[in-house]
């Protein structure tokens, strides 16, 4: 081997090496430097607001819409349609839309003439695909939640039309857009610890979250959304994609609903957790516990703003909605545990695993290569040098720079909005890290991986 392939090799050619001291600030010990944090301001550079309607009021809706708050000379939400009342009328007040833009389903605001520059597409999964479809015919740039469709066909024809129509798409895989995950993106392909071989990345679900969403909420019947894979963790396989680099090669899985299924019912549990049940003072699971004592996820229940009426607000929401039901007695069919294992095209293998059964959340990934290895839990990560034993550590508090306060996924969702912002503001969509043609990808490995776990056989990509 010539010695310029074994520098290479090592990650220490020039621009590795130039890369690594310009990112560090002095270190606080001999051994431990900390990396210097460019957290970009989350303003967006636009001449005028760019105007948006918003299908879909509901959570990530609100998230996204939130951004024309904090930034009115930059985003205006101009038309909003939820079929939901309570939540149409509370985004249309927050952003002052006139009553003539205020629709109670998307195909109402789709029959009007083209009325934004942009749309906002928050809609449950199973109603992405035709007023994606439409609005692309109409003209309209899209920020799209994911996963972008229920199949790959109807992803694939997604992406298509928008290529065909030079729309902007963004996807909304929020944490590309994370200045951690930058950061960690960043040390990867500056070289400094050499070739990526590995990586091994966990999403704990949490268990509270997983009865929420995945047994009790919206997503617990994959046949009426998406599996498991998609709904969830369709960020994670994209996450670990953009780090790589490299195009899947192939892809298997394993998992299963283990524990949330009527036969590990406990004999005489009730149907709900309000109806006296015999076990809810000691049930991790417990509706009461989790929305009503530990006030955990109540951003689903349309609650009044008085906090004096919320708890009886919450009650009836688990009198008469699946969120007060046992998780043993729900016709949920999402997978409790799920298992990845990947190879792409440069040689790079990885892990993934989503997982339910566990307290905390927040994802962990290491990065394994020829001369260093990083560890990271989405808040900090350390980089450790093979050869001298020197830590680098990336640990800015995100959450204490003023406008990223109160801000999910590391300050990921309003980056991503301002990313977008600017890309249909200056007609760039290079300011996208995930435009519809790159984040379809990610998709159809959450496809191939569920192809392989039903088969039991692995899948090419």
């Amino acid at each position: 081997m010539k010695r310029s392939e074994f520098l290479k090799l090592m990650g220490l050619t020039a621009v590795g090496a130039a890369f690594a001291p310009s990112i560090l600030a002095n270190g606080k010990s001999d051994n431990v430097q900390h990396i210097d944090a460019q957290i970009k301001d989350l303003k967006a550079t636009v001449d005028r607001p760019v105007t948006f309607l918003v299908l879909g009021a509901g959570n990530r809706g609100n998230v996204y819409a939130g951004y024309a708050k904090r930034y009115p000379d930059c985003m205006k939400i101009v038309g909003v349609a939820d079929i939901n009342r309570l939540r149409l009328e509370n985004m249309s007040e927050d952003h002052n839309v006139p009553q003539e833009n205020r629709f109670t389903d998307w195909k109402e605001a789709l029959a009007r003439p083209k009325m934004a520059d942009a749309i906002v597409l928050s809609l449950p999964d199973n109603l992405h695909y035709e007023p994606c479809m439409k609005a692309l015919e109409m003209g309209y740039h899209i920020l799209l939640e994911k996963p972008i469709a229920p199949t790959e066909k109807e992803c694939t024809d997604i992406r298509d039309l928008a290529l065909k129509k030079k729309a902007i798409v963004g996807v909304c895989h929020v944490l590309r857009y994370a200045p951690y995950f930058i950061a960690l993106k960043q040390i990867i392909d500056s070289g400094e610890i050499g070739q990526l071989i590995s990586i091994q990345h966990l999403e704990p679900i949490q268990y509270a979250h997983m009865a929420h969403s995945f047994v009790r909420g919206n997503w617990h019947n994959s046949r009426e959304t998406t599996p498991i894979i998609l709904a969830k963790s369709c960020h994670d396989l994209d996450i670990i994609r953009w780090l790589v680099g490299s195009p899947c090669k192939s892809i298997a899985a394993y998992g299963s609903l283990t524990y949330f299924k009527r036969e590990n019912m406990p004999k005489g549990a009730a149907e709900r957790c309000i109806d006296n049940c015999p076990y809810e003072s000691e049930c991790p699971y417990s509706a009461l516990d989790i929305y009503i004592k530990k006030r955990q996820h109540i951003y689903a229940f349309d609650l009044p703003k008085e906090r004096s009426r919320q708890d009886d607000a919450i009650r009836q929401v688990l009198r008469t909605t699946n969120y007060g039901r046992c998780v043993f007695q729900m016709d949920n069919d999402q997978c409790d545990h799920y298992v990845t294992s990947m190879e792409f095209q440069n040689g790079v293998t990885a892990n993934f695993s989503m997982e339910a059964f566990m307290a905390k959340g927040g994802r962990r990934t290491r990065i394994m290569a020829t001369r260093g290895e990083i560890e990271g839990d989405m808040s900090a990560f350390t980089v450790t040098d093979f050869r001298s034993g020197k830590k680098r550590v990336w640990d800015a508090k995100v959450e204490e720079v003023k406008t990223y306060v109160g801000h999910g996924h590391g300050g990921g969702d309003l980056c991503l909005v301002r990313d977008f912002i600017n890309a249909v503001g200056n007609n760039d969509p290079g300011y996208l890290s995930s435009p519809i043609e790159v984040s379809v990808e990610s998709h159809i490995m959450g496809f191939m991986a569920e192809k392989s776990r039903l088969s039991n056989r692995k899948a090419s990509i």
